[in-house]
Protein backbone atom coordinates (compact mmCIF):
# COMPACT_ATOMS: atom_id res chain seq x y z
CA UNK A 1 0.00 0.00 0.00
CA UNK A 2 2.85 2.36 0.83
CA UNK A 3 4.46 1.92 -2.62
CA UNK A 4 1.11 2.30 -4.36
CA UNK A 5 0.37 5.50 -2.45
CA UNK A 6 3.81 6.91 -3.18
CA UNK A 7 3.49 6.12 -6.88
CA UNK A 8 0.08 7.77 -7.00
CA UNK A 9 1.35 10.81 -5.12
CA UNK A 10 4.34 11.25 -7.44
CA UNK A 11 2.12 10.94 -10.50
CA UNK A 12 -0.23 13.56 -9.06
CA UNK A 13 2.69 15.95 -8.50
CA UNK A 14 4.09 15.30 -12.00
CA UNK A 15 0.72 15.82 -13.65
CA UNK A 16 0.19 19.05 -11.68
CA UNK A 17 3.58 20.32 -12.88
CA UNK A 18 2.61 19.41 -16.46
CA UNK A 19 -0.68 21.26 -16.14
CA UNK A 20 1.11 24.37 -14.90
CA UNK A 21 4.09 24.37 -17.27
CA UNK A 22 2.77 22.70 -20.40
CA UNK A 23 5.68 20.26 -20.29
CA UNK A 24 4.72 16.61 -19.84
CA UNK A 25 6.63 15.01 -16.98
CA UNK A 26 8.58 12.45 -18.99
CA UNK A 27 10.12 14.88 -21.44
CA UNK A 28 13.59 14.64 -19.87
CA UNK A 29 13.57 10.87 -20.51
CA UNK A 30 13.71 11.45 -24.26
CA UNK A 31 17.46 11.65 -24.78
CA UNK A 32 19.43 12.37 -27.92
CA UNK A 33 22.12 9.88 -26.95
CA UNK A 34 19.65 7.01 -26.55
CA UNK A 35 17.95 7.85 -29.84
CA UNK A 36 21.32 7.73 -31.57
CA UNK A 37 22.57 4.51 -29.96
CA UNK A 38 19.25 2.76 -30.62
CA UNK A 39 19.20 3.83 -34.25
CA UNK A 40 22.78 2.77 -34.91
CA UNK A 41 21.80 -0.69 -33.64
CA UNK A 42 18.51 -0.91 -35.50
CA UNK A 43 19.78 0.42 -38.86
CA UNK A 44 22.88 -1.77 -38.71
CA UNK A 45 24.12 -3.87 -41.64
CA UNK A 46 23.44 -7.05 -39.65
CA UNK A 47 19.72 -6.69 -40.44
CA UNK A 48 20.49 -6.42 -44.18
CA UNK A 49 17.84 -3.78 -44.84
CA UNK A 50 14.98 -5.57 -43.04
CA UNK A 51 13.11 -6.53 -46.21
CA UNK A 52 9.52 -7.56 -45.47
CA UNK A 53 8.84 -11.27 -45.50
CA UNK A 54 12.46 -12.20 -44.77
CA UNK A 55 14.33 -13.51 -41.76
CA UNK A 56 16.01 -10.10 -41.57
CA UNK A 57 12.69 -8.38 -40.86
CA UNK A 58 11.89 -10.98 -38.20
CA UNK A 59 15.29 -10.50 -36.55
CA UNK A 60 14.72 -6.75 -36.42
CA UNK A 61 11.26 -7.35 -34.93
CA UNK A 62 12.85 -9.54 -32.24
CA UNK A 63 15.31 -6.72 -31.49
CA UNK A 64 12.39 -4.31 -31.04
CA UNK A 65 10.54 -6.75 -28.79
CA UNK A 66 13.61 -7.10 -26.59
CA UNK A 67 13.71 -3.31 -26.30
CA UNK A 68 10.04 -3.36 -25.28
CA UNK A 69 10.84 -5.96 -22.60
CA UNK A 70 13.81 -3.99 -21.27
CA UNK A 71 11.72 -0.81 -20.99
CA UNK A 72 8.94 -2.69 -19.21
CA UNK A 73 6.26 -2.46 -21.89
CA UNK A 74 3.73 -5.28 -21.49
CA UNK A 75 3.23 -7.77 -24.34
CA UNK A 76 0.05 -6.98 -26.30
CA UNK A 77 0.41 -9.22 -29.35
CA UNK A 78 -0.99 -12.71 -29.75
CA UNK A 79 -0.83 -15.42 -27.07
CA UNK A 80 0.79 -13.26 -24.43
CA UNK A 81 3.73 -12.25 -26.67
CA UNK A 82 4.89 -9.04 -28.32
CA UNK A 83 4.26 -10.57 -31.76
CA UNK A 84 1.34 -10.70 -34.14
CA UNK A 85 2.38 -12.85 -37.08
CA UNK A 86 0.65 -12.72 -40.44
CA UNK A 87 1.30 -14.10 -43.92
CA UNK A 88 2.27 -12.14 -47.01
CA UNK A 89 1.16 -13.71 -50.26
CA UNK A 90 3.71 -13.05 -52.96
CA UNK A 91 3.22 -13.46 -56.72
CA UNK A 92 6.40 -13.42 -58.79
CA UNK A 93 7.80 -14.48 -62.17
CA UNK A 94 9.69 -17.78 -62.01
CA UNK A 95 13.06 -18.28 -63.74
CA UNK A 96 11.44 -20.96 -65.92
CA UNK A 97 9.54 -18.27 -67.83
CA UNK A 98 10.79 -17.61 -71.36
CA UNK A 99 10.47 -14.96 -74.03
CA UNK A 100 11.31 -15.06 -77.76
CA UNK A 101 11.06 -12.52 -80.55
CA UNK A 102 11.36 -14.03 -84.01
CA UNK A 103 12.64 -17.25 -82.37
CA UNK A 104 15.49 -15.37 -80.65
CA UNK A 105 15.49 -15.93 -76.86
CA UNK A 106 15.76 -12.85 -74.66
CA UNK A 107 17.19 -13.15 -71.14
CA UNK A 108 14.69 -12.26 -68.42
CA UNK A 109 15.52 -9.04 -66.53
CA UNK A 110 18.57 -8.28 -68.68
CA UNK A 111 17.00 -8.11 -72.14
CA UNK A 112 13.32 -8.18 -71.21
CA UNK A 113 11.58 -7.03 -68.02
CA UNK A 114 8.03 -7.80 -66.93
CA UNK A 115 6.30 -4.98 -65.11
CA UNK A 116 2.85 -6.60 -64.97
CA UNK A 117 2.45 -10.32 -64.49
CA UNK A 118 0.12 -12.88 -65.99
CA UNK A 119 0.14 -16.66 -66.21
CA UNK A 120 0.00 -16.89 -69.97
CA UNK A 121 1.38 -18.52 -73.10
CA UNK A 122 1.61 -16.31 -76.17
CA UNK A 123 2.44 -17.01 -79.81
CA UNK A 124 1.27 -14.10 -81.95
CA UNK A 125 2.44 -11.24 -84.19
CA UNK A 126 3.38 -7.88 -82.68
CA UNK A 127 1.56 -4.73 -83.76
CA UNK A 128 3.89 -1.73 -83.51
CA UNK A 129 1.95 1.54 -82.98
CA UNK A 130 4.85 3.97 -82.75
CA UNK A 131 5.34 6.62 -80.05
CA UNK A 132 2.96 6.56 -77.09
CA UNK A 133 2.08 10.19 -77.82
CA UNK A 134 0.30 8.95 -80.95
CA UNK A 135 -2.10 6.78 -78.98
CA UNK A 136 -4.40 9.56 -77.87
CA UNK A 137 -6.07 9.91 -81.26
CA UNK A 138 -5.49 6.36 -82.46
CA UNK A 139 -8.49 4.39 -83.78
CA UNK A 140 -6.60 1.13 -84.32
CA UNK A 141 -8.42 -1.94 -83.01
CA UNK A 142 -6.07 -3.56 -80.46
CA UNK A 143 -8.42 -6.22 -79.13
CA UNK A 144 -6.66 -9.57 -78.88
CA UNK A 145 -3.38 -8.15 -80.20
CA UNK A 146 0.13 -7.76 -78.85
CA UNK A 147 0.80 -4.03 -78.97
CA UNK A 148 4.28 -2.45 -78.95
CA UNK A 149 4.80 1.26 -78.31
CA UNK A 150 7.80 3.55 -77.89
CA UNK A 151 8.07 5.11 -74.41
CA UNK A 152 8.23 8.90 -74.23
CA UNK A 153 8.60 11.02 -71.09
CA UNK A 154 7.22 14.27 -72.47
CA UNK A 155 3.76 13.96 -70.93
CA UNK A 156 4.94 12.31 -67.70
CA UNK A 157 5.60 14.28 -64.51
CA UNK A 158 9.04 13.20 -63.29
CA UNK A 159 9.19 15.87 -60.60
CA UNK A 160 8.45 13.27 -57.93
CA UNK A 161 10.43 11.17 -55.50
CA UNK A 162 11.90 7.92 -56.86
CA UNK A 163 11.35 8.73 -60.55
CA UNK A 164 13.33 5.63 -61.60
CA UNK A 165 10.88 3.49 -59.62
CA UNK A 166 7.78 5.28 -60.86
CA UNK A 167 8.42 6.03 -64.52
CA UNK A 168 7.25 2.67 -65.83
CA UNK A 169 4.14 2.79 -63.67
CA UNK A 170 3.27 6.30 -64.81
CA UNK A 171 3.62 5.31 -68.46
CA UNK A 172 1.44 2.28 -67.96
CA UNK A 173 -1.24 4.27 -66.15
CA UNK A 174 -1.37 6.93 -68.86
CA UNK A 175 -0.89 4.81 -71.98
CA UNK A 176 -0.89 1.12 -71.17
CA UNK A 177 -4.05 0.94 -69.09
CA UNK A 178 -6.27 2.28 -71.92
CA UNK A 179 -4.77 -0.38 -74.22
CA UNK A 180 -5.55 -3.04 -71.63
CA UNK A 181 -9.09 -1.72 -71.28
CA UNK A 182 -9.49 -1.92 -75.07
CA UNK A 183 -8.64 -5.60 -74.97
CA UNK A 184 -4.94 -5.81 -75.86
CA UNK A 185 -3.55 -9.32 -75.34
CA UNK A 186 -0.16 -8.00 -74.18
CA UNK A 187 1.69 -4.69 -74.13
CA UNK A 188 5.34 -4.04 -74.97
CA UNK A 189 7.04 -0.77 -74.04
CA UNK A 190 10.28 0.03 -75.86
CA UNK A 191 12.56 1.91 -73.51
CA UNK A 192 13.49 5.51 -74.17
CA UNK A 193 16.57 7.14 -72.64
CA UNK A 194 14.78 7.74 -69.33
CA UNK A 195 13.65 4.13 -69.07
CA UNK A 196 17.14 2.89 -69.92
CA UNK A 197 18.57 4.95 -67.06
CA UNK A 198 15.88 3.58 -64.75
CA UNK A 199 16.26 -0.05 -65.89
CA UNK A 200 18.19 -1.40 -62.88
CA UNK A 201 16.12 0.38 -60.23
CA UNK A 202 12.83 -0.53 -61.89
CA UNK A 203 13.88 -4.15 -62.31
CA UNK A 204 14.47 -4.51 -58.59
CA UNK A 205 10.78 -3.78 -58.08
CA UNK A 206 9.57 -5.92 -60.99
CA UNK A 207 11.53 -8.94 -59.73
CA UNK A 208 9.82 -8.82 -56.36
CA UNK A 209 6.36 -9.07 -57.87
CA UNK A 210 3.27 -8.20 -55.84
CA UNK A 211 2.41 -8.76 -52.18
CA UNK A 212 -0.76 -8.70 -50.13
CA UNK A 213 -2.38 -10.17 -47.05
CA UNK A 214 -5.16 -12.74 -47.29
CA UNK A 215 -8.21 -11.24 -48.94
CA UNK A 216 -6.30 -8.31 -50.45
CA UNK A 217 -6.50 -7.25 -54.07
CA UNK A 218 -3.02 -8.60 -54.86
CA UNK A 219 -3.35 -11.90 -53.00
CA UNK A 220 -4.38 -13.57 -56.24
CA UNK A 221 -3.24 -12.44 -59.67
CA UNK A 222 -6.06 -10.27 -60.96
CA UNK A 223 -4.77 -9.24 -64.35
CA UNK A 224 -4.46 -11.38 -67.47
CA UNK A 225 -2.51 -8.82 -69.48
CA UNK A 226 1.28 -9.01 -69.26
CA UNK A 227 3.33 -5.85 -69.74
CA UNK A 228 6.89 -6.19 -71.06
CA UNK A 229 9.80 -3.78 -71.35
CA UNK A 230 12.44 -4.10 -74.06
CA UNK A 231 15.62 -2.12 -74.61
CA UNK A 232 15.82 0.73 -77.12
CA UNK A 233 17.73 -1.38 -79.64
CA UNK A 234 14.68 -3.58 -80.30
CA UNK A 235 12.74 -0.73 -81.90
CA UNK A 236 14.31 -1.21 -85.32
CA UNK A 237 13.05 -4.79 -85.55
CA UNK A 238 9.57 -4.16 -84.14
CA UNK A 239 8.75 -1.12 -86.24
CA UNK A 240 8.94 -3.25 -89.38
CA UNK A 241 5.70 -4.87 -88.15
CA UNK A 242 6.65 -8.43 -89.09
CA UNK A 243 7.81 -9.72 -85.69
CA UNK A 244 6.33 -12.56 -83.65
CA UNK A 245 6.33 -12.92 -79.89
CA UNK A 246 6.46 -16.31 -78.22
CA UNK A 247 6.38 -16.29 -74.44
CA UNK A 248 5.54 -18.60 -71.57
CA UNK A 249 5.13 -16.54 -68.40
CA UNK A 250 4.90 -18.61 -65.22
CA UNK A 251 3.77 -16.90 -62.02
CA UNK A 252 4.36 -18.60 -58.67
CA UNK A 253 2.59 -17.78 -55.41
CA UNK A 254 4.18 -18.24 -52.00
CA UNK A 255 3.38 -17.32 -48.41
CA UNK A 256 6.02 -15.37 -46.46
CA UNK A 257 5.92 -14.47 -42.75
CA UNK A 258 5.77 -10.94 -41.42
CA UNK A 259 4.98 -9.61 -37.96
CA UNK A 260 3.64 -6.66 -36.02
CA UNK A 261 5.43 -5.86 -32.74
CA UNK A 262 2.81 -4.86 -30.16
CA UNK A 263 3.16 -3.69 -26.57
CA UNK A 264 1.23 -1.58 -24.09
CA UNK A 265 1.62 0.56 -20.99
CA UNK A 266 -1.45 0.49 -18.77
CA UNK A 267 -3.23 3.69 -17.91
CA UNK A 268 -3.84 4.92 -14.37
CA UNK A 269 -7.52 5.86 -14.54
CA UNK A 270 -9.88 3.06 -13.56
CA UNK A 271 -12.24 3.87 -16.43
CA UNK A 272 -10.03 5.44 -19.10
CA UNK A 273 -7.36 2.71 -18.93
CA UNK A 274 -9.62 0.59 -21.15
CA UNK A 275 -9.02 3.13 -23.94
CA UNK A 276 -5.79 3.31 -25.96
CA UNK A 277 -3.59 5.89 -27.63
CA UNK A 278 -1.73 4.06 -30.43
CA UNK A 279 1.79 5.00 -31.54
CA UNK A 280 2.62 3.61 -34.98
CA UNK A 281 5.84 2.88 -36.91
CA UNK A 282 7.10 0.15 -39.26
CA UNK A 283 9.95 -2.34 -39.08
CA UNK A 284 10.82 -3.04 -42.71
CA UNK A 285 13.00 -1.25 -45.23
CA UNK A 286 14.02 -2.44 -48.72
CA UNK A 287 16.63 -5.07 -48.07
CA UNK A 288 19.60 -5.60 -50.40
CA UNK A 289 19.21 -4.30 -53.94
CA UNK A 290 21.26 -2.87 -56.77
CA UNK A 291 24.35 -0.92 -55.73
CA UNK A 292 24.07 2.87 -55.38
CA UNK A 293 27.16 4.96 -54.54
CA UNK A 294 29.11 1.88 -53.51
CA UNK A 295 26.53 0.28 -51.21
CA UNK A 296 23.61 -2.09 -51.73
CA UNK A 297 22.05 -2.35 -48.25
CA UNK A 298 18.95 -0.15 -47.93
CA UNK A 299 19.38 0.54 -44.21
CA UNK A 300 16.15 2.49 -43.68
CA UNK A 301 17.52 4.66 -40.88
CA UNK A 302 15.11 7.53 -41.48
CA UNK A 303 12.54 5.29 -43.13
CA UNK A 304 11.56 4.14 -40.61
CA UNK A 305 14.12 3.51 -37.93
CA UNK A 306 13.90 7.13 -36.81
CA UNK A 307 10.26 6.67 -35.82
CA UNK A 308 10.81 3.33 -34.11
CA UNK A 309 13.53 4.67 -31.82
CA UNK A 310 11.37 7.74 -31.09
CA UNK A 311 8.59 5.35 -30.06
CA UNK A 312 11.01 3.61 -27.70
CA UNK A 313 11.93 6.97 -26.21
CA UNK A 314 8.25 7.85 -25.80
CA UNK A 315 7.68 4.49 -24.15
CA UNK A 316 10.39 5.20 -21.57
CA UNK A 317 8.60 8.45 -20.74
CA UNK A 318 5.16 6.84 -20.43
CA UNK A 319 6.61 3.95 -18.44
CA UNK A 320 7.92 6.37 -15.81
CA UNK A 321 4.87 8.64 -15.90
CA UNK A 322 1.82 6.69 -17.12
CA UNK A 323 -1.14 8.53 -18.57
CA UNK A 324 -4.80 8.10 -17.66
CA UNK A 325 -5.38 6.08 -20.82
CA UNK A 326 -3.31 3.10 -21.81
CA UNK A 327 -0.73 3.53 -24.55
CA UNK A 328 -0.30 0.98 -27.35
CA UNK A 329 2.94 0.73 -29.31
CA UNK A 330 2.54 -1.00 -32.69
CA UNK A 331 5.53 -1.26 -35.01
CA UNK A 332 4.04 -2.75 -38.16
CA UNK A 333 5.56 -5.23 -40.57
CA UNK A 334 5.54 -4.98 -44.35
CA UNK A 335 4.67 -1.29 -44.68
CA UNK A 336 6.84 -1.04 -47.78
CA UNK A 337 4.80 -3.84 -49.38
CA UNK A 338 1.63 -1.77 -49.26
CA UNK A 339 0.84 -0.95 -45.59
CA UNK A 340 0.19 -4.66 -45.03
CA UNK A 341 0.98 -4.82 -41.31
CA UNK A 342 -1.29 -1.90 -40.46
CA UNK A 343 -4.02 -3.29 -42.70
CA UNK A 344 -3.75 -6.58 -40.87
CA UNK A 345 -3.69 -5.08 -37.38
CA UNK A 346 -6.64 -2.79 -38.09
CA UNK A 347 -8.57 -5.88 -39.23
CA UNK A 348 -7.32 -8.13 -36.40
CA UNK A 349 -6.63 -5.77 -33.47
CA UNK A 350 -5.40 -7.21 -30.19
CA UNK A 351 -7.53 -4.68 -28.32
CA UNK A 352 -11.11 -3.71 -29.21
CA UNK A 353 -10.82 -1.47 -32.26
CA UNK A 354 -13.32 1.02 -30.81
CA UNK A 355 -11.10 1.43 -27.76
CA UNK A 356 -8.37 3.08 -29.87
CA UNK A 357 -8.94 6.80 -29.39
CA UNK A 358 -6.16 8.13 -31.64
CA UNK A 359 -3.27 7.00 -33.83
CA UNK A 360 0.01 8.94 -33.95
CA UNK A 361 1.96 7.49 -36.86
CA UNK A 362 5.44 8.57 -37.88
CA UNK A 363 7.22 8.20 -41.19
CA UNK A 364 10.73 9.63 -41.60
CA UNK A 365 11.37 12.10 -38.78
CA UNK A 366 15.14 12.57 -38.75
CA UNK A 367 16.29 14.68 -41.69
CA UNK A 368 16.15 18.13 -43.34
CA UNK A 369 16.15 21.59 -41.74
CA UNK A 370 16.04 21.40 -37.95
CA UNK A 371 13.31 24.03 -37.77
CA UNK A 372 10.82 22.48 -40.20
CA UNK A 373 8.44 19.51 -40.12
CA UNK A 374 4.80 18.72 -40.70
CA UNK A 375 1.89 16.46 -39.94
CA UNK A 376 -0.34 14.90 -42.57
CA UNK A 377 -4.00 14.68 -41.70
CA UNK A 378 -4.33 18.32 -40.66
CA UNK A 379 -6.26 19.62 -43.69
CA UNK A 380 -9.61 18.34 -45.00
CA UNK A 381 -10.31 15.94 -46.57
CA UNK A 382 -7.33 14.23 -44.94
CA UNK A 383 -8.18 15.66 -41.54
CA UNK A 384 -10.45 13.36 -39.59
CA UNK A 385 -10.23 14.95 -36.13
CA UNK A 386 -9.91 18.69 -35.59
CA UNK A 387 -9.51 18.05 -31.87
CA UNK A 388 -6.48 15.80 -32.39
CA UNK A 389 -4.96 18.27 -34.86
CA UNK A 390 -5.37 21.07 -32.34
CA UNK A 391 -3.60 18.95 -29.72
CA UNK A 392 -0.69 18.43 -32.12
CA UNK A 393 -0.54 22.13 -32.99
CA UNK A 394 -0.60 23.09 -29.31
CA UNK A 395 2.14 20.57 -28.58
CA UNK A 396 4.26 22.12 -31.31
CA UNK A 397 3.75 25.64 -29.96
CA UNK A 398 4.66 24.51 -26.44
CA UNK A 399 7.78 22.64 -27.45
CA UNK A 400 9.70 22.30 -30.72
CA UNK A 401 8.03 25.24 -32.49
CA UNK A 402 8.53 23.77 -35.95
CA UNK A 403 7.62 25.76 -39.03
CA UNK A 404 4.97 23.46 -40.47
CA UNK A 405 4.80 22.83 -44.22
CA UNK A 406 1.15 22.01 -44.91
CA UNK A 407 1.53 21.80 -48.70
CA UNK A 408 2.26 18.05 -48.51
CA UNK A 409 -1.17 17.51 -46.97
CA UNK A 410 -3.04 19.00 -49.92
CA UNK A 411 -4.89 16.71 -52.30
CA UNK A 412 -3.10 18.41 -55.20
CA UNK A 413 0.39 17.46 -53.98
CA UNK A 414 2.08 15.22 -56.54
CA UNK A 415 3.40 12.76 -53.93
CA UNK A 416 0.00 11.85 -52.47
CA UNK A 417 1.92 10.85 -49.36
CA UNK A 418 -1.07 10.79 -47.03
CA UNK A 419 -2.08 7.51 -48.66
CA UNK A 420 1.33 5.86 -48.29
CA UNK A 421 1.84 5.31 -44.57
CA UNK A 422 0.45 3.22 -41.71
CA UNK A 423 -2.05 5.70 -40.29
CA UNK A 424 -4.23 5.21 -43.38
CA UNK A 425 -6.02 1.93 -42.48
CA UNK A 426 -6.95 3.42 -39.10
CA UNK A 427 -8.12 6.69 -40.61
CA UNK A 428 -10.33 4.76 -43.02
CA UNK A 429 -12.06 3.28 -39.96
CA UNK A 430 -12.73 6.77 -38.63
CA UNK A 431 -10.11 6.63 -35.87
CA UNK A 432 -8.51 10.08 -35.34
CA UNK A 433 -5.11 9.73 -37.02
CA UNK A 434 -2.05 11.83 -37.85
CA UNK A 435 1.27 11.22 -39.56
CA UNK A 436 4.39 13.03 -38.33
CA UNK A 437 7.23 13.59 -40.81
CA UNK A 438 10.24 15.73 -41.65
CA UNK A 439 9.59 15.00 -45.34
CA UNK A 440 11.56 13.39 -48.14
CA UNK A 441 15.23 13.83 -49.04
CA UNK A 442 17.63 12.63 -51.77
CA UNK A 443 18.63 9.54 -49.74
CA UNK A 444 15.02 8.28 -49.54
CA UNK A 445 14.89 4.58 -50.49
CA UNK A 446 18.64 4.36 -51.10
CA UNK A 447 21.56 2.84 -49.15
CA UNK A 448 22.49 6.37 -48.11
CA UNK A 449 19.51 6.45 -45.75
CA UNK A 450 21.83 5.34 -42.97
CA UNK A 451 22.36 6.15 -39.31
CA UNK A 452 25.29 8.47 -40.07
CA UNK A 453 23.07 10.84 -42.04
CA UNK A 454 20.42 11.37 -39.36
CA UNK A 455 20.12 14.76 -37.65
CA UNK A 456 19.80 13.56 -34.06
CA UNK A 457 18.93 16.94 -32.60
CA UNK A 458 16.09 17.12 -35.12
CA UNK A 459 15.03 13.57 -34.26
CA UNK A 460 14.80 14.47 -30.57
CA UNK A 461 12.60 17.46 -31.36
CA UNK A 462 10.27 15.21 -33.33
CA UNK A 463 10.19 12.58 -30.58
CA UNK A 464 9.36 15.37 -28.11
CA UNK A 465 6.52 16.58 -30.34
CA UNK A 466 5.01 13.12 -30.66
CA UNK A 467 5.26 12.61 -26.89
CA UNK A 468 3.71 15.98 -26.10
CA UNK A 469 0.78 15.28 -28.41
CA UNK A 470 0.34 11.76 -27.10
CA UNK A 471 0.37 12.89 -23.49
CA UNK A 472 -2.44 15.34 -24.24
CA UNK A 473 -4.53 12.72 -26.04
CA UNK A 474 -3.92 10.06 -23.42
CA UNK A 475 -4.95 12.37 -20.56
CA UNK A 476 -7.84 14.28 -22.15
CA UNK A 477 -11.09 14.01 -20.22
CA UNK A 478 -12.92 13.17 -23.44
CA UNK A 479 -11.37 11.24 -26.32
CA UNK A 480 -10.70 13.22 -29.53
CA UNK A 481 -13.80 13.25 -31.69
CA UNK A 482 -13.86 12.20 -35.34
CA UNK A 483 -14.95 15.02 -37.65
CA UNK A 484 -18.54 14.74 -38.75
CA UNK A 485 -18.96 13.36 -42.29
CA UNK A 486 -15.23 12.57 -42.62
CA UNK A 487 -14.58 11.03 -46.03
CA UNK A 488 -11.31 10.72 -47.91
CA UNK A 489 -11.12 11.83 -51.53
CA UNK A 490 -10.15 8.34 -52.70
Amino acid sequence: MRISFLTTFLFFIAFHVFAQSGNPPGLALIKTGELKSDLYEFADAKFKGRSAGTLDELKAAAWLAEKYRAIGIKPAGDDGTYFQYFSLWRNYITPQSNFFINEKPLELWKEVAISQMANIKIDAPILYLGNVLNLENSTVDVKGKIVAVQADKRDINLNVSLPTWRYSRALFTKYGLPLQQKGALAIIFIADETAEQAWDDANENFKRGTYDIEGGANENLSTTVPVFWLHTNTKKVLQENNSVLKANIIVAKYAYPSVNVVGKIDGTDAKLKSEFLLYSGHTDAHGIRNEIKGDSIFYGADDNGSVNVAMLANARAFMKYPAKRSVLFVIHGAEERGLLGSKYYSQHPTVPIKSIVAVLNGDMIGRNNIDSATILGSIPPHRNSLELVNMAFAANREGPKFILDSTWDRVTHVEGWYFRSDHLPYARLGIPSLMYTTLLHPDYHTPQDNAQNINYDKLKKMADWMYRTGYKAANAAIRPLTDKDFKLER
